[in-house]
């Protein structure tokens, strides 16, 4: 049974390798089960009948993530759709939580007859002085679509996925809410709605607590009240997983729940059921306690995979015969990938079901249980080193002050922190809240201790032990046999080969070598950032937006796919102006790295985000290289201009016969000077590619501008359907009257220009996206 469940899960997980699409994966499978019924028939005996029901079963769990992912990909929003207003009716299906500039995120579940080409499940956002965390349920509301859409860069979160694996088949804003009383309100209605009354009522039981947010991601699994710092703390010490109500928390819940049972049945009378009935009862017992915490944690994802594995856990400790521990992890598996086909997209997944392989592996072989000390420091550390490889597969790092934290928030968690949370829950549930002072101050006393030890381990500013997949292995692999060979000398060695790396892995490094130069126009969406790299050396130019909601394109872009692509030192940046669009997240950058030189256009409007780095004037900047490609710099007479985007420094990038030209946001006046002034920008014998200036906006690229130059390919760095409308209808018919080849960031993806002397390659970024990420699309005028 073993071996036909994981030839099954092997199925589900092929879909997700990006061998073939779910139509052609279906048809495969059909095919072979037809095949391979035909063959069973034909030949009932025999040893390859094994081989033959374990084909099936692959072909089985294929067949079925197939089936679920198509499913997916029908439920989508129609294009022709896209930012139409459209009335939608639906009830409320997740929490709402509060988003940038006061508004609510909310997902609606749409009833009822929808327009067609609407999909079921929609992400919406409602913004202005209306917005409010109470929503009606059901609902009437009157929305603005688009297509699910994402940025696609080498590293970094890609928000796409997290659309397809949650169900969203578009996103949109919100122009109008009312109740729909007429609307009926079925059962899973009916469970969100009760579930986001609780949620307010504790949400303002709980209000005047110093760590409430922390207190609702605990207890509710409610995570609309962490802020930025929060989100950094917890990356930082690797206990993100802390927040989620997963394996961790419904397992305690469920110990919990199991000892107080426990302790009820040893005072049943003599005439009590047998010990199997009893048994029996008491895992149906903890089971709807588990179940009914994981109702009023939003049932999520986490959950629901962890309620599968604590009840087969349950039943094969209290009920079934356990043969082998691996046949239980087995089971699970095979249960959570036929009730959640889509589950390999999730990180979690892989980390939840690897660690407990780890640790299975660990301590099913030992002769002789440790203490409950000894017990956690070898979990963790056999945790810490297990999973390394898989971070690195999943393109993460294992954060180095993890391993301690962990060690250090487990038991506090674990033993005093979710007790104390559920006894207090418990305690405000009776007394309608009128304890909720006392139980506030308790609570921060808590939580406030387990925070302590969080931000102390982050401000240590610990690297992250990202490492090569096959440097990870060594290191897990060491790690694991020494904690399961009771060898002082063997385990002796792993601890300073494991010390090795890390030191080594700690230790400055050298960019990776690249042999031909190669550009890159990351996608930011509406903002500018580019780098430039050759041999070891790099230049960056510009590093995105950030906005007032937290998010800054160095974080979540650049500083992950400048690790992917093996980045480590930068030695110039040129900041073009210091618009927000194109300088932001100036500080989270020089976190991680130290720019040799810095070079902008707004010298002295740069140097107040720059601490006390050394700011060099664009204006008549000697040209420079970076390892053979010439870098040439132009700007208007700073002192003649007065609007910050005519200020923008321009830059000639030139190897061989090609041109690149970076001319930031200039206008129409700044752009006839330029050409006037500045020969280099034509670029005479050479094939001229250009990003277009101000990402394509009315008032720049201007006729003569586009007809002079008469660039090969024109790229623009637009946000998707932003509300500026970039690039302009206009300036998209003159490049393509120039018979200029058009690109689009927002619609490619992040681009990648190699350079070499036969010629220029571009690859969009979105040309090698797995079948739920949408592809290239053409440039088209908003």
């Amino acid at each position: 049974m073993g071996a036909r469940i994981a030839a099954f899960a092997c199925g589900v997980i092929i879909l997700y390798s990006g061998l073939f699409p779910p139509p052609r994966a279906l048809s495969v499978s059909v095919f072979c089960l037809a095949l391979m019924a035909i063959v069973a028939l034909w030949r009932r005996h025999g040893r390859g009948r094994h081989y033959l029901v374990m084909a099936i079963c692959l072909m089985l769990g294929l067949a079925w993530a197939a089936l679920a992912s198509q499913g997916r990909l029908e439920d989508r929003l129609a294009s022709a759709l896209e930012g139409r207003e459209l009335t939608v009716t639906g009830y409320l299906c997740d929490a709402p939580s509060p988003g940038a500039w006061d508004s609510v995120r909310f997902s609606l579940c749409l009833t009822g007859d929808r327009p067609d080409g609407v999909p079921r499940r929609l992400r919406l956002s409602w913004y202005g002085d209306g917005a409010t965390l109470a929503l009606p349920s059901p609902m009437t509301a009157t929305v603005v679509l688009k297509r699910p859409y994402g940025a696609i860069n080498p590293g970094g979160f890609r928000y796409e996925t997290w659309l397809f694996r949650k169900g969203y088949g578009a996103t949109g804003t919100v122009r109008e809410v009312g109740a729909a009383p007429s609307e009926s309100c079925g059962l899973p209605c009916r469970y969100y709605r009760w579930r986001q009354q609780a949620l307010l009522a504790t949400r303002d039981t709980l209000d005047d607590m110093a760590h409430s947010g922390l207190a609702m991601s605990l207890l509710l699994g409610y995570r609309g009240d962490l802020g930025n710092r929060h989100w950094q703390v917890l990356e930082a010490t690797g206990t993100i997983h802390l927040v989620a109500i997963s394996g961790l928390h419904l397992g305690l819940v469920a110990t919990l729940a199991s000892l107080v049972l426990r302790w009820l049945a040893l005072r049943l009378p003599r005439r009590a059921p047998s010990p199997r009935q009893l048994r029996l009862w008491l895992w149906l017992c903890v089971i709807l306690v588990a179940a009914g915490y994981a109702l009023l944690a939003g049932f999520t994802v986490p959950t629901r995979r962890a309620l599968v594995m604590v009840v087969i856990a349950g039943w094969l400790l209290l009920v079934g015969r356990l043969s082998s521990p691996w046949h239980g992890w087995l089971l699970a598996l095979g249960a959570v990938l036929l009730l959640d086909p889509l589950a390999p997209l999730d990180q979690g997944f892989w980390l939840s079901f690897c660690a407990v392989a780890v640790l299975i592996l660990v301590f099913s072989r030992r002769q002789a249980q440790p203490g409950a000390i000894r017990a956690l420091v070898i979990a963790q550390a056999a945790v810490f080193a297990g999973l390394w490889p898989v971070l690195s597969v999943l393109d993460q790092g294992a954060a180095w002050a993890g391993l301690v934290a962990n060690i250090l928030a487990i038991p506090m968690l674990s033993l005093i922190v979710m007790p104390v949370l559920l006894a207090g829950g418990l305690v405000l549930l009776v007394t309608g809240g009128q304890a909720a002072a006392w139980v506030g101050m308790v609570f921060d006393g808590v939580l406030g201790s387990l925070w302590w030890v969080l931000t102390s381990l982050a401000g240590l500013d610990l690297p992250q032990g990202r490492m090569p997949v096959v440097l990870a292995l060594v290191v897990a692999g060491t790690v694991l046999v020494a904690l399961w060979v009771p060898d002082r000398r063997l385990r002796w060695c792993s601890v300073l080969l494991v010390g090795a790396v890390l030191v080594g892995a700690g230790l400055p490094a050298g960019n990776r070598w690249q042999p031909t130069p190669q550009l890159w126009v990351w996608d930011v969406g509406q903002g500018l950032s580019v780098m430039l790299r050759h041999r070891d050396e790099v230049l960056v130019y510009d590093t995105g937006p950030e906005s007032a909601s937290g998010y800054n394109a160095v974080s979540e872009v650049l500083i992950p796919s400048f690790e992917h692509i093996g980045v480590r030192h930068i030695a110039t940046l040129v900041l073009s102006h210091g618009d927000q669009d194109h300088a932001g997240g100036l500080a989270h950058l020089f976190r991680r790295y130290e720019p040799g030189r810095i070079i902008s256009g707004e010298a002295g409007r740069i140097a107040d985000n720059v601490g006390n780095r050394a700011v060099v004037p664009c204006h008549r900047q000697e040209p420079l290289k970076v390892g053979a490609v010439e870098v040439h710099f132009w700007q208007a007479m700073p002192a003649e201009i007065d609007d910050a985007n005519d200020r923008s420094c321009v830059l000639a990038i030139r190897h061989g016969n090609q041109q690149i030209l970076l001319p930031g946001d200039i206008s129409v006046p700044t752009e006839r000077r330029l050409l006037a002034e500045w020969p280099v920008a034509l670029g005479e014998g050479r094939e001229l590619t250009l990003l277009a200036p101000h990402h394509g906006s009315k008032t720049s690229s201007g006729a003569a501008f586009v007809r002079r130059l008469s660039p090969e390919r024109v790229i623009f760095t637009a946000g998707y359907r932003h509300r500026y409308g970039h690039p302009h209808p206009d300036v998209v018919a003159r490049y393509q009257s120039a018979g200029s080849d058009l690109f689009n960031t927002a619609t490619s993806g992040a681009l990648r220009l190699d350079l070499d002397t036969d010629g220029l390659w571009v690859t969009p970024w979105r040309q090698g996206a797995p079948f739920w990420v949408r592809g290239p699309e053409s440039v088209t005028p908003e």
